[in-house]
């Protein structure tokens, strides 16, 4: 830590002066920042970080969508104060990361990510055989800082106090072009840390855009990298590229690149079941339509309907083998999941969640009271609900039977009590769909005996199998 901070001193001290044709600062009426749509805690972290005399610019993605007029999810800060120098400022705050130390500043439900300026590669940092860098805590200038991220329209720096934008890059150029730019030799910043790939293409696909030609000309040489990204790492960057309000796009681009065999391997093999390529579409055009609305996406709904049609098709071959229903679904299931979960890179905290939608399916198929009153309850209803609509949006079951469910799903307490009890007087006019079981009453071995030796209370319609009996 000493000898970091030794070296952002020196790097302060004889940093050469920016060149002024390598930077430009944008004011508020050119780069048109609302600032109400900036996080009040963000703000606050510059606001007490310049108070003691340091610098502090909102960096990243944020800025980038800031610029775009949408309003980020999260913030991040960068700042010249060094992580020891950070921690002592704010009431709530941690050092974490042992490859990239930054401080994470908690204000309730909301984490401010704030890190120190980095220092490009030297060419002396630890690296695996592959190039990627495995340690980075050398710390730079803000110059230095904007050359090490990967693309232009993330080298933007945003000082909410002043309400300017520091770009080195171009970069709000490249973004207003919708242009996806890497800072530096493609490949060797690729090797570094092959997510990149991912993100161009998500970047990309974001912004309905382009990625430029010398960045995309090393990805398709370079895709099994990916293999080498951490599976934790990889979840979350197939996640983003699954919500990033294009995914279908993304997808196609992630084909094209080669990219899709170590990140989504199962894309193919599901696309060729039968009906797989509709479910898919739709699966990712609803969930576009979620995300371009601002509404949330389930990362276990969205991976229990991509991998649906294979645990359909294993279903109904159990089904074939005279197994019953739950059963046979159970153990498509549990196949899928065995065989195939590790090469998504999903987590398995998500799988029981996939696997109670999947198990539901089944029950929408009766409506009888009781049970719809327990499903109700269940966390995942409402998820299951949707799953059954994406069901009958492709044929799999019957649309005006998903609606009813959908409805329950939407109603009220009430609206649910009178809905289950107009059903209930359907079925009553209707009669039953099917004979009701009859079930055998238990006798203990005392009444057994009696009926045996003729003694006890054993009437003749008991032994006649009267429904009175039963």
């Amino acid at each position: 830590m000493i000898k970091n901070t030794i070296r952002t001193f020196v790097s302060r001290l004889f940093a050469a002066p920016v060149q002024k044709d390598k930077r430009r600062i944008y004011s508020q009426e050119q780069h048109k920042i609302d600032r109400r749509l900036v996080s009040r805690n963000a703000i606050k972290v510059c606001e007490v970080l310049q108070q003691k005399g340091y610098d502090a610019f909102i960096v990243g993605g944020a800025v980038r969508d800031l610029v775009l007029g949408y309003e980020p999810k999260d913030f991040d800060v960068a700042t010249n104060a060094t992580p020891e120098e950070i921690r002592p400022l704010f009431r709530r705050a941690r050092i974490i990361g042992r490859r990239f130390q930054l401080v994470h500043v908690v204000f309730g439900q909301e984490i401010i990510e704030t890190s120190t300026f980095r220092a490009p590669s030297q060419g002396n940092q630890h690296t695996d055989a592959d190039g990627r860098i495995l340690n980075d805590n050398v710390f730079g200038t803000q110059q230095e800082d904007a050359a090490r991220r990967d693309f232009t329209l993330n080298a933007l720096y945003y000082d909410p106090v002043r309400e300017i934008v520091i770009d080195y890059h171009n970069g709000v150029a490249d973004l207003k072009n919708h242009l996806v730019r890497m800072i530096g030799d493609p490949e060797t910043r690729f090797r570094e840390d092959p997510v990149r790939m991912l993100r161009a293409v998500r970047f990309a696909s974001k912004l309905n855009g382009t990625i430029e030609p010398a960045t995309q000309a090393p990805i398709h040489q370079l895709a099994g990298l990916i293999k080498n990204v951490p599976d934790s790492r990889l979840f979350d960057e197939t996640l983003k590229l699954l919500t990033c309000g294009n995914a279908i796009v993304a997808l196609e681009q992630l084909r094209k690149e080669g990219l899709h065999e170590n990140v989504l391997p199962l894309i193919d093999q599901v696309l060729r079941q039968p009906g797989g390529e509709q479910f898919v579409q739709l699966t990712l055009e609803r969930t576009d339509h979620r995300v371009r609305s601002g509404k949330s996406v389930s990362p276990s709904f969205l991976f229990a309907a991509l991998l649906w049609r294979l645990v359909d098709v294993n279903w109904k071959k159990n089904l074939a083998r005279k197994e019953h229903t739950v059963p046979a679904l159970s153990q498509a299931a549990d196949l899928v999941i065995d065989t195939h979960i590790s090469k998504m890179a999903i987590q398995r905290r998500h799988t029981a969640d996939m696997r109670e939608i999947w198990f539901m399916q089944p029950r929408f198929e009766r409506r009888i009271p009781k049970q719809i009153w327990r499903m109700t309850e269940q966390p995942r209803f409402r998820a299951a609900c949707d799953f059954l609509q994406l069901r009958a949006a492709c044929n799999e079951f019957d649309s005006v039977l998903a609606q009813w469910w959908m409805d329950l799903a939407d109603a009220t307490p009430g609206e649910r009590t009178e809905m289950i009890d107009g059903l209930t007087a359907e079925q009553q006019a209707a009669g039953p769909a099917s004979p009701p079981r009859k079930r055998r009453k238990r006798r203990s071995n005392a009444s057994s005996k009696s009926r045996t030796t003729g003694g006890g209370n054993t009437t003749g319609n008991a032994s006649s199998g009267s429904p009175a009996a039963s």
